[in-house]
């Protein structure tokens, strides 16, 4: 689980207790805590923004540890301890204090959320499973919401996958594949088989073959593939500016890439313009791994 990331609260002169420690204490001690005005709000959030006022941070933070508290609950169904879920909770809701406007005339409640939820579910994407279940944005939106299909539906049939296909406007085999990782469990590689026991699903290291057997083989490839990384950064580095980010934003972010004639319109010239950059780029940038 993670180390404890944050000191003691102090709010009206009490210690607040980690939420590491006794979690009955700490979530006693937060529910003490008065709730903020809309006027006090604004007031310490200006305080803050306008004079780097920390004491004025350090209260609107305090003021909302409760409500941490209960996003916190919401997500106790995934087997991780409950103080762990506040702990990075409580790291968004200082982010949140750190990016809020007093301007935008919203409370701080309703900018906070977001990032004490996109907090709580990295902890829980790294934690959950020994594998990682969802590296995408796509498929982490589809993990989170799979399963609280899961925990209403249970094993789902076809019809029902469909359907959850649909709300979330993803294809049905990335439903299945997701509930397919769901439904698993993790395995020791080489955990030791239970001799007594004639029928025991031995370990993956019992019967997995390794390919890459010969260490100086695999030494080599991990060096030419860090090669050919370093030559990609340093062809990227030799473009200017604008080729540098038509290549970038066209081949290096795959959850992103956008179209010719969407760059067309951001700099103000033809799709063809665009296509011409672009190959022009990638001929230098060609040239020099060949080199």
């Amino acid at each position: 689980m993670t180390q404890n990331r944050s000191t003691s609260l102090v709010a009206n002169n009490l210690p607040i207790p980690s939420p590491l420690g006794s979690l009955e204490a700490y979530i006693a001690a937060v529910h003490q805590i008065p709730v903020l005005s809309a006027e006090e709000e604004q007031a310490l959030a200006r305080r803050y923004r306008d004079h780097n006022d920390l004491d004025a941070a350090r209260e609107l933070v305090h003021s909302h540890l409760r409500f941490v508290v209960h996003v916190a609950r919401g997500y106790s169904g995934y087997g991780l301890q409950l103080g762990d879920l506040i702990q990075e909770g409580n790291i968004g809701l200082m982010k949140a204090v750190k990016r809020f406007d007093p301007d935008l005339g919203v409370r701080l409640v309703s900018f906070a959320v977001h990032w004490i939820r996109a907090e709580i579910h990295e902890f829980i994407l790294k934690n959950w499973r020994i594998v990682k279940v969802a590296t995408t944005k796509a498929q982490r939106k589809l993990f989170f919401n799979l399963r609280k299909a899961k925990t209403r539906l249970g094993w789902m049939n076809a019809e029902e996958v469909s359907a959850v296909a649909r709300d979330l406007n993803v294809p049905e085999r990335e439903v299945l594949e997701m509930e397919a990782r769901l439904s698993g469990r993790d395995i020791g590689f080489d955990a030791p088989a239970d001799e007594d026991d004639d029928h025991a699903t031995p370990s993956p290291a019992a019967y997995l073959i390794a390919h890459e057997a010969d260490p100086s083989e695999a030494y080599e490839r991990a060096d030419s593939e860090e090669n050919q990384l370093q030559l990609l950064r340093e062809g990227l580095a030799n473009l200017d500016p604008r080729s540098r980010d038509i290549i970038s934003r066209r081949w290096l972010d795959p959850d992103s890439k956008v179209t010719l004639q969407e760059l067309a319109d951001e700099y103000g010239v033809s799709a063809e313009r665009i296509r011409q950059i672009e190959a022009n780029a990638m001929k230098k940038m060609r040239a020099l791994l060949a080199a």
